[in-house]
């Protein structure tokens, strides 16, 4: 979920609450764009930008979140502004709403969360509500928190969490922590016959996974989530419930880093 891990030279990003503020009306992303399966960035050191003031990536300084996906740091986003977007490949990624739906399906295989109900964007932050159809409507499943990530002009959006839910929470660990070995993953819930599962995903693979926890009624919970092979870098946390009437109806992340 979303923290309010800021140091200094990121309070020059805007942090917009989700509720209230702009919405637009429940938008589907067609199964023919472009977003890939997966990204191809490797792992790096985190660096980059607060904000973009030249027309090209230039140095980097500190950026104030744990970036999570579609790049593993700054410099990777630097790379592909360099790269791919000067050759127009994957433009999706200048899409804050494409690429909220696209870290929920083609990253967290939760391929059911198909649109985006709701979104607030500023210049350099967006809360990006994503879901799916259901009895002819949609619903929501979770409140994507994404920031601008590299330099420059054309700087691509990146997911660094989600906003807090009175229904669905994740408090442990807590954001930016350092893990490794097994964790103590917990938060709140509230519903009925509910059954919580919870993983650590890198920017590709699975590197811990428990299946599941029952839960009902307003409640607090927890997990212990034994972690395996992992390497430096930024790690995903999530945890989803669902079943009634979607196999993912609600889920709740957090960013953490992994140690040698």
């Amino acid at each position: 979920m979303r923290r309010n891990f800021v140091p200094a030279l990121a309070l020059a990003l805007a942090v917009t609450a989700c509720s209230g503020g702009g919405t637009s009306a429940p938008t589907s992303i067609p199964q023919s764009t472009s977003i890939p399966g997966s990204a191809s960035a490797p792992p790096s050191p985190v660096t980059g930008t607060a904000t973009a003031t030249t027309n090209a990536p230039s140095g980097p300084t500190s950026f104030g979140y744990v970036p999570l996906w579609p790049f593993a740091s700054v410099a990777a986003a630097e790379q592909w502004q360099r790269e791919a977007l000067q050759a127009g490949h994957q433009p999706w990624r200048l899409d804050a709403g494409e690429v909220a739906v696209a870290f929920a399906r083609q990253y967290l295989g939760f391929v059911e969360i198909d649109r985006v109900v709701r979104k607030t964007i500023t210049a350099t932050d967006a809360h990006v509500a994503v879901g799916y159809r259901v009895e002819g409507t949609s619903g929501t499943a979770a409140v994507i928190h994404l920031v601008r990530i590299g330099s420059g002009t054309g700087q691509p959006w990146e997911v660094v969490g989600t906003d807090d839910s009175a229904t669905f929470s994740l408090r442990r660990p807590s954001y930016g922590s350092a893990v490794a070995g097994t964790v103590i993953v917990g938060g709140h819930i509230a519903g009925v016959d509910e059954s919580i599962r919870v993983s650590a995903r890198p920017l590709s693979g699975v590197v811990g996974g428990y299946c599941c926890l029952p839960a009902a009624a307003p409640t607090s919970w927890s997990v212990r989530l034994p972690l395996t092979r992992t390497q430096p870098g930024p790690v995903t946390i999530v945890a989803s419930t669902g079943g009634h009437v979607a196999a993912v109806e609600r889920f709740t992340i957090t960013g953490v880093r992994s140690g040698p």
